[in-house]
């Protein structure tokens, strides 16, 4: 049973990273379709990271009410409902009609998935969880890919996910009996609580912000997911006209840093368990900072900023994954679905806020500052996340001294 629910859980994480790069991989043919400007796709991308944000938050309502299998099948419906809506929509405004579902399906399944994750299941499964959806992100530019050269249209690769979706859907509703009989697994640091997480009070989303610590880690985490997504979307662009390099050669090495997250991942999970969020977290930001200062060198060879991309990926990789997988032992079952749905809402914040924002920036300054940049988002990051460390110490301590007889 145990390994039935967590390999269907794997198939999820595949299936959640599949539409992410769909919206990007086939803009290009997609707006000249439509009538409507390049600029137009980020339209779209905010009102999907809107839905998010506002799922996310609900999530822990939603979630102690329903379960997070039933959370789970409903959001993947939604999303399949939603991409089978984008590939018969006609017009630009229907396209922002059916980004509504896509994008509340979408932060719900997540924090959903995520919390039940951490609770029931160790660290590596986390690393290799997040690796799988790295994996569908890969996959869905072939599709589109291939949907476009055979003269398909981009409207049939959100058919064939869309499709995909809803065939998952229909396993994830015959699955929820087992999302309620699959205990703890050995392992999971928390077992002895795990339970509280589908029961009990409804946390408000004021309550939680009050949790000490709470704020520390919502700041590392929009840090972390400002840095990723900047880096994703401005890195090419950065060693092109900053650096020099030729177009191709920039593309693959940018394409090398979400590679770099995606294997380090699998990577982390051999020796999660072990090593513990912690270490991963501190480990993580340093490696990203080294591969930062790579990329900053000023030296005439644009090698170094190549090599340091690939650093900062494989660096980035654990991060993401450690604090989630940490929340429950930081503040409590009870309390991880509420701060994992205000996680994922910071965390979307962050990869919507970050990259405009040093867009704006470079234009007034020169895409220079995209080391700089990042520099200051790891900092922030470690910063927070060392904060936070401290306070969960002292925590443990106090915690001993008044269980002592």
């Amino acid at each position: 049973m145990y390994s039935l629910l967590l390999a269907l859980i794997y198939v999820a994480f595949v299936s959640l990273g599949l539409p992410d790069s769909l919206v990007g991989a086939g803009w290009p043919v997609m707006h000249q379709d439509l009538g409507v400007p390049v600029a137009f796709a980020g339209v779209i991308t905010m009102i999907i990271a809107g839905g998010t944000i506002l799922s996310s938050l609900a999530s822990e309502r939603v979630t102690r009410r329903f379960g997070a299998g039933a959370v789970t099948a409903v959001s993947v419906g939604l999303t399949a409902a939603a991409l089978v809506g984008f590939s018969v929509a006609g017009s630009f405004w229907l396209l922002c009609l059916w980004a509504v579902p896509y994008g509340l399906g979408a932060g719900a399944v997540d924090a959903a998935l995520n919390n039940f994750v951490a609770l029931h299941f160790a660290a590596r499964h986390m690393n290799w969880l997040h690796s799988f959806w790295g994996l569908g992100a890969s996959i869905s530019p072939f599709i589109m890919s291939y949907a476009i050269t055979s003269g398909l249209g981009w409207s049939s690769a959100y058919r064939i996910v869309g499709v995909t979706q809803a065939v998952l859907t229909a396993v994830l509703i015959l699955s929820i009996p087992l999302w309620r009989k699959v205990g703890p697994a050995p392992g999971a640091e928390h077992a002895d609580d795990g339970a509280a997480a589908t029961g009990g009070s409804h946390v408000p989303l004021a309550q939680a912000l009050r949790i000490p610590g709470v704020l520390l880690v919502l700041a590392a985490f929009f840090a972390y997911c400002a840095l990723e997504s900047t880096a994703i979307l401005w890195a090419s662009t950065y060693l092109v006209t900053d650096r020099g390099v030729d177009d191709a050669t920039a593309a693959a090495f940018a394409s090398l840093f979400l590679l770099g997250i995606t294997a380090g991942r699998f990577l982390a999970g051999f020796f999660a368990d072990r090593v513990g969020d912690t270490l991963l977290i501190r480990g993580g930001f340093a490696v990203v900072g080294l591969g930062v200062l790579l990329v900053a060198l000023p030296v005439g060879t644009p090698v170094p900023a190549l090599a340091g991309l690939v650093v900062a990926g494989l660096g980035c990789a654990p991060i993401y994954p450690a604090i989630i997988h940490s929340t429950p032992v930081n503040f409590g079952a009870r309390s991880s679905q509420a701060i994992i749905g205000i996680q994922m809402a910071a965390a979307y914040t962050g990869s919507t806020l970050a990259p405009p924002v040093f867009g704006v920036l470079s234009t007034w300054a020169g895409a220079w500052v995209f080391p700089l940049f990042l520099a200051v988002l790891v900092a922030l990051g470690l910063v927070m996340s060392e904060r936070l460390n401290r306070l969960v110490a002292r925590r443990g301590r106090v915690d001993d001294l008044v269980a002592r007889p």
